[in-house]
């Protein structure tokens, strides 16, 4: 007979704050995939796609800016990864950089499109994009204000904080989930 042996059978468990965020990007996921299904039915739905008269998306602007997206999820990786903090504090300054320059761009773009009579009223296509894309960049701004905070509020040593990890997680996801956004909503 086996008896239970907790130092056999033990595995490292995941930290609260870990799997609350993990739960929680669960849950956005689902989010965004209710949003994405929607869109993806009510441009189905749609005879015309784009309808007559809405300007077309600025699609070559749009793919450089993922650029600097994707960049801040390599600078994001490197802050994680840097062993001394004043190297990390750089490294999420430029995340803090990469993404705050891909939040103006899309701001300009979203000027112009309404400057063009593109607004969330003006026809399904407007209200489909600005949902989706208005969505996503909600949840950058949220990441870039946690961000700062784990800038300025966090100690830096030699090890990953904590707080760095749990910002990470939520970063890589709004970085992740723009690839798709940008070919659905852009380039389809």
């Amino acid at each position: 007979m086996v008896m239970y042996s907790p130092e056999i059978s033990r595995s490292d468990p995941v930290d609260k704050a870990t799997l609350a965020t993990l739960i929680f990007l669960g849950t956005e996921i689902m989010f965004f995939a209710g949003l994405i299904s929607s869109f993806l039915i009510l441009r189905a739905g749609t005879p015309n796609w784009p309808p007559p008269g809405q300007p077309r998306y600025p699609i070559l602007i749009t793919g450089f800016n993922t650029l600097f997206l994707l960049v801040s999820g390599a600078t994001m990786f490197r802050a994680v990864k840097a062993a001394q903090g004043h190297r990390r504090k750089r490294w999420l300054l430029a995340t803090f950089g990469f993404g705050t320059l891909f939040l103006g761009i899309q701001g300009v773009e979203w000027v112009k499109l309404v400057e063009y009579g593109m607004t969330f009223t003006s026809s399904i296509y407007g209200g489909l994009f600005y949902t989706l894309i208005g969505c996503h960049a909600l949840h950058l701004v949220i990441a870039l204000v946690i961000l700062i905070f784990v800038i300025f509020r966090s100690g830096f040593g030699t090890k990953t904080h904590p707080l760095l990890s749990l910002c990470s997680l939520y970063w890589y996801f709004v970085v992740g989930i723009w690839p798709l956004l940008y070919t659905l909503v852009y380039l389809l």
